[in-house]
């Protein structure tokens, strides 16, 4: 499973339940499997064969419940979660499972009272609870959640617009050109590599985002070719600014900062009027939401002003002895110290990192290395800095064939952060990610890849991106839009 090679581990199972048929933990992991291709009706079979044999499995439990709430059928999935929350406990892992539940059931119950909405109306950013979000993200225990926070409403309330539109698998010719085409561009977000498994739902979903990014990039661009609304825009914008919110960390206060899900930005981006970068991206992210219901994506700029703290990202490419199958192809190949562009958000209590352009470089290593040699310092676990002037040390740096040699340098926990040329101000660097090498003991060491997403770095990327994309957007509407409208 961790390898991802589906055939070989179905045909594993198979021989498992061969031997013994009433073996329930290898039906939960063929669910676990499905569950992880996208295969949420044929996971929720493998769940429940499983709770046959074993009613009080909360993995089980959970993942039915989710399995569920994925396709829409939000009453099994809500008796599902109750069903979790019930249970007794007896491991910190099954009550951090528990945790889940509740915040989940939340989000289902959310999710259906949109059910029969438009899509556009789907905006857990704007319509869920910062501190819910935060607390959700975080895997916290709800109590404090559960006290301060607006609860959503029974399910029976949630569909009170009406009842479910029942599910019609029979698609249209133009349906079927346009999903077979979303699943022709969705398969091209995923790594062809170990450990990532084929997910078929989210390559749809990747590629309906694709689509409709599209669409409203063509309209935003039809529109800024007419001189006439040239002035419409202007006035619109003045309009807006005299208008918008200014409180809190839920709003921003002006139009190409603005909120990435409020109601006038939905209304700028389907009208044509205008389009920002944030815009852009999240529809990528309520695709993304809606795809996996297991997954807290939220931007970190809509969560509570305990987000203050900051969050941090880590995604370990050598942990101790172990090779992480996912990640340690970085090791031997990484991005280039000057050409990462980074924009946070927030994916099981970890931001995700998107816009990123990657130049592969020789090694991670070699990247490590070659900043040290550049700066002549590294920061240590309490940011302080470490010089390393001394002719011996740069000597053994340039010649240090892992990251124990690396430690061995520096005598301690250290982090270097690759750079990146500002394209919004001439001149100015921001820190890219950093490369972090930390001792844990007789194992080994911790290499990994770790990025502080806090609100100053937020604000930093913010106007980078905004540059970024008015940049982009302005010379592909001068490059493409005689050709592509006349």
């Amino acid at each position: 499973l961790d390898l991802a090679y589906p055939e070989k581990m179905l045909d594993n199972l198979e021989k498992v339940l061969q031997i013994d048929s009433r073996f329930s933990k290898a039906y939960h992991l063929r669910g676990i499997l499905y569950h992880g291709m996208g295969r949420h009706r044929s996971a929720i079979k493998e769940l429940s064969t499983a709770l046959t044999l074993d009613a009080s499995s909360i993995e089980c439990l959970y993942l039915r419940a989710s399995c569920h709430h994925a396709i829409g059928e939000y009453k099994a999935a809500i008796k599902d979660y109750d069903d979790v929350l019930d249970l007794e406990l007896d491991s910190m892992d099954k009550f951090v499972l528990q945790c889940l539940a509740f915040y989940q059931k939340e989000i289902a119950l959310y999710t259906a009272s949109k059910a029969n909405l438009e899509f556009s109306q789907f905006n857990i950013d704007d319509d869920v609870d910062p501190l819910f979000k935060e607390y959700w993200c975080k895997r916290l225990h709800p109590k404090n959640v559960a006290e301060k926070v607006y609860r959503q409403p029974p399910l029976r309330i949630s569909l009170r617009s009406g009842r479910l539109n029942k599910q019609d698998f029979k698609f249209t010719k133009h349906q079927t050109s346009l999903l077979l085409a979303a699943d022709s561009i969705g398969k091209k977000i995923q790594y062809n590599c170990r450990g990532f498994l084929p997910n078929q739902r989210q390559y749809r979903m990747a590629g309906l985002a694709a689509i409709e990014i599209a669409q409203k990039v063509s309209k935003a661009w039809r529109f800024l070719r007419n001189p006439k609304n040239s002035a419409k825009l202007v006035r619109r914008r003045d309009k807006h600014n005299m208008s918008v919110n200014r409180g809190g960390y839920c709003s921003t206060s002006t139009l190409s900062a603005g909120s990435p899900t409020s109601s006038p930005s939905e209304e700028r981006v389907s009208s044509g009027i205008s389009l920002s970068w944030q815009d852009v991206y999240n529809i990528a992210v309520k695709w993304r939401q809606i795809s996996e219901p297991c997954d807290p994506v939220v931007w970190v700029n809509k969560l509570s002003e305990e987000f203050n703290s900051g969050f941090g990202s880590h995604t370990p490419l050598l942990l101790g002895q172990a090779k992480i199958v996912r990640y340690y192809p970085y090791y031997l190949r990484f991005v280039d110290t000057h050409d990462v562009l980074l924009c946070c958000l927030v994916i099981c209590g970890q931001p995700l990192i998107v816009l990123a352009y990657f130049l592969l470089h020789d090694r991670t290593l070699e990247a490590a290395k070659t900043i040290m040699l550049d700066l002549k310092y590294v920061n240590n676990a309490e940011d302080r800095a470490i010089f390393l002037t001394d002719i011996e040390k740069l000597k053994k740096i340039e010649v240090a064939s892992s990251c124990s040699d690396l430690y061995n340098v520096v005598g301690e926990t250290y982090w270097v952060a690759t750079r990146c040329d500002s394209i919004a101000f001439q001149g100015r660097r921001l820190e890219g990610t950093r490369i972090t090498t930390q001792n844990v003991g007789k194992t080994g060491f911790d290499f990994a890849i770790r990025t502080p997403c806090t609100p100053s770095r937020w604000e930093e990327y913010q106007e980078e991106m905004t540059a970024a994309w008015e940049v982009q957007f302005r010379f592909l509407l001068l490059l493409v839009g005689r050709w592509f409208f006349s």
